[in-house]
């Protein structure tokens, strides 16, 4: 990818570029097979998302007038250009891999992907069988006149087959999205033979419609708008416009329309007008589409082809503890996602739900698990009599279903919940309990950079702190009063609290290690992000590196800042790690002239985070937590296996280095 400014990344470009590193992992021989072929979901997962986001905020740039667009930084038609191309170089090294390591890996293993025409006779008798069975009760079949005035509405992410049947008449068949994606043929010869079910439906679709001058049918599928407009969020009920919102995302407007890049220029014409969609719209694929299907992809041997699962440990001082409330008062507790379960924040919620002496439960939600166990505490502690207040964020996007129906149910059974704010979200992830104690009430907190969601914990690597201390508690109440309504600007000291202190205490610690530089005092600067993309925060991390601070950057994904450029970041070093578990917590450390100062929790350096979102960031006080922290973050700083350097030629090289350190699994080795 070209670098697109010696100062900036453009955002929308750095976010495919860290899906590219998705992709490389696919190359990556030290990766099994089954894993390789994981991160192929993965990136058609992602890309899937990209679309349906980051591009469908792009268009609504070009719908402005064009007075307006002409101001703006961000040419909106370049940029989608820009993006088309870069798409379809990662479409084509996708292809690649796919067919020449991918398959000849799996033929290797005795398990061969097989297409329709591959059929055997036996194949062929069993795809029959099988359509009858799962299939033909479940198609939906549209047949257009090719010089008809009408359109075809298809459905958002939805797999489609099309074929022009004659001179006159096109075809659209839906597969049916709740059938199984691959199908498993009886093995012969000790080789297992796996098919898509699309290719069943294509043969037998070639079948009923042999007559027909052409029966040669090809894949299609469209990505539509996904973003919730809202008018006026200021003025109406904001949840019920969320709710009537939900429904859109599967009219909205198309933000790719991908194809199989052999189907005949004729048909692809006629298909383009009666789906009403524009030339800039499509992207050539391959004869499949939704690779983020193999997530499910079978493997009918016997055989290890993918790394062990990682069972989750439970936290071992926790364990010694029958009262958890002990437990956190001894001292702060630390979890580290995956490696240690969630079940000990569960267990935290259910001892509250029960424990007589507990008055008051105090949560956000930000995406809520379908099964939550968090949810069922909460909804157990009415049951006995506490009071349970829940912060609701609605706008989480695509969980905003899930999210209100949670709402509802823990409304109905006596919890108070309230739901978002108009014009920003609440993404803190935090949990206060009040108990009373000698006949006075204790607060015990729960600050997380991760989201109160089982299923997330067992693929996000996140920090989890559980906390007596009045410092933080305090304060902590104050973001819950601030959520209830009943203040509007909360007094914190020690909590960074978006969007009232985080930007401004991160400055002033920046400036403060650049003071030191300028002094000789030791100057340093560790990040562990999500995404960097501020350009006021990436500005002033440039005039540190130029005052002789050393800035260290763990960057898993979007990273606008530029490094190792000449008289504006030498002194800044990235890295990006990739592995079997997402990289999602944040922590912020800095040298502080040998005094190091430690910080963790909710927020990436975006705009968003540090301006429109009410985050939450604590110090971290408790020294063995904080070496904890530390080490975990050392690991990370060492990795020479799955770290690859991010540099101003953006080619995603892995760290070169004779020793050998793997991040994720010596993590493991440690706890």
């Amino acid at each position: 990818m070209a670098l697109i400014s010696k100062k900036y990344y453009n955002r929308d470009l750095s976010w495919l570029q860290f899906n590219h590193r998705v992709l490389q992992e696919v190359a990556d021989q030290n990766n099994l097979l089954y894993d390789r072929i994981k991160f192929l979901a993965i990136f058609s997962s992602n890309l899937d998302e990209f679309f349906k986001v980051r591009v469908s905020d792009i268009r609504k740039i070009t719908n402005l007038d064009k007075p307006l667009r002409k101001k703006l930084i961000t040419k909106p038609n370049k940029l989608l250009k820009q993006i088309k191309k870069q798409v379809h170089l990662q479409q084509e090294e996708f292809g690649a891999l796919f067919t020449n390591q991918i398959l000849p890996k799996l033929k290797n293993e005795g398990i061969q992907l097989i297409s329709c025409e591959d059929f055997s006779e036996s194949q062929k008798k069993y795809a029959k069988a099988y359509y009858e069975e799962h299939i033909k009760n479940k198609l939906t079949i549209n047949i257009s006149k090719k010089s008809g005035n009408e359109s075809i509405f298809i459905e958002n992410e939805q797999l489609y087959l099309t074929a022009q049947l004659n001179e006159t008449e096109l075809i659209i068949v839906k597969i049916p999205s709740d059938t199984a994606r691959f199908v498993v043929f009886p093995s012969e010869n000790s080789t297992f033979y796996i098919t898509f079910v699309d290719d069943i439906l294509k043969h037998i679709l070639s079948s009923l419609y042999s007559e027909e001058k052409n029966s040669e049918f090809y894949a299609i599928k469209i990505s539509r708008d996904a973003e919730l407009y809202i008018d006026n969020e200021y003025s109406g009920h904001l949840l019920t416009k969320i709710k009537d919102s939900l429904g859109n995302r599967n009219t909205g407007q198309v933000t790719r329309f991908l194809i199989d890049k052999t189907m005949p220029s004729e048909l692809l014409e006629s298909i383009k007008k009666i789906l009403d969609v524009n030339e800039t719209d499509v992207l050539y694929g391959g004869r499949h589409h939704n690779f983020k299907d193999f997530f499910s992809f079978p493997n009918p041997t016997n055989k290890q082809l993918s790394e062990d699962a990682i069972q989750p440990t439970h936290h071992p001082e926790l364990q010694k503890f029958k009262n958890i409330f002990d437990a956190i008062t001894q001292k702060d507790r630390l979890l580290y996602y995956p490696y240690e379960s969630f079940d000990d924040v569960l267990r935290l919620a259910e001892q509250a739900s029960e424990d007589e002496n507990v008055t008051k439960i105090k949560v956000t939600l930000y995406r809520v698990a379908i099964k939550s166990g968090l949810a069922e505490a909460l909804l157990n502690a009415t049951k006995n009599g506490k009071e349970v207040f829940v912060f609701i964020e609605t706008k989480a996007r695509f969980d905003e279903e899930n999210n209100i129906r949670w709402g509802k149910i823990l409304e109905e059974h006596g919890a108070k919940v309230m739901y978002s704010y108009p014009g920003i979200k609440v993404h803190s992830k935090i949990l206060l309990i009040e108990r009373n104690e000698n006949e006075k009430p204790k607060h015990y907190g729960y600050i997380s950079t991760g989201n109160f969601n089982e299923k997330t914990a067992r693929i996000y690597t996140d920090f989890g702190l559980m906390t007596a201390n009045k410092k933080i508690t305090s304060e902590l109440n104050q973001v819950f009063q601030l959520l209830e309504g009943n203040i509007i600007i909360p007094k914190t000291k020690k909590l960074l609290v978006s969007p009232f202190s985080t930007r401004h205490t991160f400055e002033k610690l920046i400036k403060t290690e650049i003071e030191h530089a300028k002094n000789g005092k030791e100057a340093y600067i560790i990040l562990k992000l999500n995404s960097l993309q501020d350009h006021e925060m990436i500005d002033l991390l440039y005039d540190a590196s130029n005052a002789g601070v050393h800035i260290r950057l763990l960057v898993r994904g979007i990273c606008c800042l530029v490094p190792g450029i000449e008289g504006q970041s030498e002194n800044i070093y990235i890295t990006s790690i990739v592995d079997r578990f997402l990289e999602h917590g944040r922590v912020y450390i800095f040298a502080n002239a040998g005094d190091e100062k430690m910080l963790m929790g909710s927020a990436d350096w975006m705009t968003r985070n540090l301006d429109h979102r009410i985050e939450v960031i604590t110090p971290i006080l408790d020294q063995d937590v904080f070496l904890k922290i530390r080490r975990m973050i050392q690991l990370q700083l060492d990795d020479t296996v799955k770290a690859r350097v991010v540099n101003s030629d953006q080619d995603n090289k892995y760290v070169t280095s004779s020793e050998f350190l793997r991040a994720q699994i010596e993590t493991l080795s440690i706890l």
